[in-house]
């Protein structure tokens, strides 16, 4: 896979800017086109009801119309900045439908963790997950508490012989290129014989040109895995973390995976999932 087509999910947070940044240091490293979707809650699009009659809030219009000119402007002025080839999508309707429709048609997308401390960061209900589980496309998605790097430097794979962890390592071999480390991570608990391990991986990556290391955390009972792949990413200074997003839905819910919820609540660094 090439990264030739990148999508940034934008919209009136502060957290914007910075994923605005990130995509477009990314978009640079590949040579890319870089897509900027506007996408907030459908709230704002619905009529407001006034002395009992059914009208459009004009003050409400204004302003989202206010935001989305402003956003957009932003947008361009940085990509103009940058120099690289852009354009802009603000689609109507349902901002989930809108965003998975548009992100089937770029390599990687660029999304942001929700934020609960910032009201204009809410789009709708499991924004991120029905994206990535719907979209079909690999997506960074960045943490919002404190600075938030590009590079991409030292990276590690989450692995655990799954589907989803299979896909989110291919998808994520333009960037692996790059890097200078990369470690395949295993958490083990019991070992099934014959089951391949991490080794396999690294040197199927390593016939790719990527210089990979392997390792194993031991499970420990009662420590959650995911809290263990963020001590480990801690302590082993990762800028991206590579990883299978497990879920489905089940009437109106998204369900995910331990590993997948605890991640998109707590991460810390960049995290690339792939469903």
């Amino acid at each position: 896979m090439n990264c030739k087509t990148l999508l940034v999910h934008l919209d009136d947070s502060t957290h914007s800017a910075a994923r605005l940044a990130y995509a477009l240091e990314v978009t640079a490293l590949h040579n890319a086109h870089l897509i900027g979707l506007y996408a907030v809650c459908e709230e704002l699009t619905r009529p407001v009801f006034l002395h009992g009659e059914g009208r459009w809030s004009a003050a409400c219009e204004a302003q989202r119309d206010h935001n989305l000119k402003r956003a957009q402007a932003e947008f361009l002025a940085a990509a103009e900045r940058a120099g690289h080839s852009v354009e802009w999508r603000a689609p109507g309707g349902p901002p989930t439908a809108a965003a998975i429709l548009h992100a089937r048609h770029a390599d990687l997308l660029i999304l942001g963790q929700h934020d609960p401390h910032d009201t204009s960061a809410y789009v709708a209900r499991q924004f991120v997950e029905d994206v990535i589980m719907g979209s079909g496309r690999p997506a960074i998605v960045l943490p919002y508490a404190g600075p938030v790097r590009s590079q991409m430097d030292n990276v590690m794979i989450a692995w655990d012989g799954g589907r989803e962890s299979a896909r989110a390592a291919t998808d994520a071999l333009p960037l692996l290129r790059r890097a200078s480390f990369v470690t395949v991570m295993k958490v083990q608990s019991q070992p099934r014989y014959g089951e391949p391990t991490g080794i396999d991986v690294a040197a199927w990556l390593e016939r790719h040109g990527i210089e990979t290391s392997f390792t194993t955390i031991p499970k420990v009972s009662g420590v959650d895995t995911g809290a263990t792949l963020l001590n480990a990413l801690a302590d082993r200074h990762i800028d991206l973390l590579v990883m299978g997003a497990y879920g489905h839905a089940r009437a109106q819910e998204r369900l995910l995976g331990g590993v997948t919820r605890t991640m998109l609540e707590a991460m810390t660094v960049p995290v690339l999932m792939s469903h």
